[in-house]
């Protein structure tokens, strides 16, 4: 009954059903750890990924340079959601796959959208690396070289922590961007935050309480986010030449 009287007088009533936001935060909080172990375990697959394919920008190898250009601008170039489905849903038509040891990962909707995730941090993120490389003086290049040392030390010493001092805020608002994007998780049958508050709507005919709910919930993981990676850059931090 309470259930069929909220429903008839949702149209008219846009006061907010405070005590219903507080019995929903329980169930919104286990929603909100799926969030953020996918948040986690695509960051670091992007992240790995994409270490990889800016260095392959740096390759000798023309081909392998085109591989990694062409794999950004596909990822980047393509709405999330379209990835999200081709590896779900489409892949699921192939009987080759059905049939070998890979449909183990590729039946599961947990780690189809880390994949999904990942593969398209991984575009973005191998930009981001790429550009915190170039953002690095060449004279600095230059000058470890004549010191005699070799181009691994020369990366290792001079140029990497000099390159992740740049990359480390754009990388943390790509970071923020997955998290958020994790909501299209949801159109494959996951419970992460945006998929159990369709539910919790579904079963209360609340959606303002459980979506203001769930947007604040958002927010405070962004600010954490965010905090975590100020914290990293003043650990990262280069000393001014007056210090």
């Amino acid at each position: 009954m309470a259930r069929e009287s909220r429903k008839k007088i949702r149209g008219c009533d846009m006061n907010l059903d405070i005590p219903l936001m507080l019995e929903s935060i329980p169930s919104l909080y286990s929603a909100a750890i799926v969030t953020i172990k996918l948040t986690v375990l695509s960051s670091f697959f992007g992240l790995l990924l994409g270490a990889i394919l800016s260095l392959l920008r740096y390759s000798h190898s023309s081909a392998l340079r085109r591989f990694a250009a062409t794999y950004s601008l596909i990822f980047r170039g393509t709405p999330l959601i379209v990835q999200l489905f081709i590896i779900y849903y489409g892949l699921a038509q192939a009987s080759a796959l059905r049939e070998s040891p890979l449909w183990i990962v590729f039946k599961d909707p947990v780690r189809c959208a880390v994949i999904a995730l990942g593969l398209n941090s991984a575009a973005y993120t191998s930009e981001i690396i790429r550009a915190a490389v170039n953002s690095v003086p060449k004279g600095q290049w230059e000058a470890a070289k004549v010191l005699g040392l070799g181009q691994f030390l020369v990366f290792r010493l001079v140029v990497a922590p000099q390159a992740l001092r740049f990359a480390l805020p754009s990388y943390g608002n790509e970071i923020i961007m997955l998290m958020k994007g994790t909501a299209l998780a949801s159109t494959i049958s996951l419970f992460d935050l945006t998929g159990r508050a369709k539910t919790l709507v579904a079963e209360t005919y609340a959606p303002y309480e459980i979506f203001i709910l769930v947007a604040l919930i958002y927010l405070l993981l962004g600010l954490a986010l965010q905090s975590l990676v100020k914290w990293g850059e003043a650990k990262v931090r280069l000393p001014s030449p007056s210090g």
